[in-house]
Formats: C-alpha cells, structure tokens, sequence
C-alpha cells in the first residue's frame, strides 16, 4: 500500500506512538471505573483516545490520494534549538540548579529568558515587541497562578527576596 500523504501518515504514526505511551504508563496507577475513577483513568482514556485519532489520520493518509504526496520537508533546526533552549532555561531559571551553583530567579525573570530565547527562532527578532510580549505574559502569569490559584513557587530571584 501506498503513503499518499507522508505528512499526514507520519503526524497520525507520532500521535498513535504518544498514545500507547500515555496509556501504557497510566496502567502503573490504579485505573478504577467509570463510577469510581483512579488517578490512571483519564490518562489512560486520553492515551487511548489519542491513538485511535492517530490511526484515523494514518488511514486517511494511505487512502486519500493528495496532489503532491505532500512530502516532509527538511528540519527546521533553528527553530527546533531554540524552543527547546527556551523551555530548558525556562525551567532552570524558574527553580535554579542548587547543584552547580545557579539559584532560583523566579517567574518573571524565567518567563522574560523563554520568551526573549524562544523568538530567537524566528529570523525577525524584535526586542520592543518581545519585551512587550514578555511583559504582557509575566503580568497575565502573576495574576493567574499567584493571585487566582495561589500556587507557591518563587516569583522574584531568590537574592532579591532572602
């Protein structure tokens, strides 16, 4: 048989490989019924419901015939490195890395690191528009996850704060 679509195939084959991995990994909690859901329930039946999608798009890819068999284009690297540095330094600067040495910078300054690296993956860096972002997305962050959810993590750097 025949891939009509490759992008198509290969989106439905990650998305059916994702959702075997979710709903093989929530089989290690206790699943419970449908009255009575454990805390392996939902991500099972989201793994499930994740594969099945996956499977449909990979039939419709190997029988719907595309006009250009719509082929998978080379990696977009750039981008790639950089979404990826983003979340880890993201995640660094939000809880630091006692360890090594590095101390934990808070919310704000973790968020303004992932978004000034994460637009560096566009060709177009604008540092107005992304300290607008960024600003933007600190405020909106500390209203929701401090002030409605009352989450406790640190917000400031920890040299800052004590």
């Amino acid at each position: 048989m025949k891939i009509k679509s490759q992008k198509d195939f290969f989106s439905g084959l990650m998305f059916s490989a994702m959702g075997v991995a979710f709903a093989w990994g929530a089989t290690t909690y206790s699943v419970g019924t449908g009255a009575r859901m454990g805390p392996g329930y939902f991500p099972l039946m989201l793994g499930i419901l994740l594969a099945v999608l996956g499977s449909f798009i990979m039939f419709k890819a190997l029988v719907v015939e595309t006009a250009d068999g719509e082929r998978i284009g080379t990696w977009a690297w750039r981008p790639l490195i950089f979404i990826i540095s983003a979340n880890l330094l993201f995640g660094v600067l939000l809880g630091g890395l006692p360890s090594i040495g590095i101390p934990a910078m808070g919310m704000i300054v973790a968020i303004y690191g992932l978004t000034i690296v994460s637009s560096l993956a566009d060709g177009h860096f604008r540092l107005k528009e992304v300290l607008v972002l960024a600003t933007i997305l600190a405020a909106g962050s500390y209203v929701a996850f401090v002030w409605v959810l009352k989450l406790q993590f640190p917000v400031w750097p920890t040299f800052i704060t004590g």
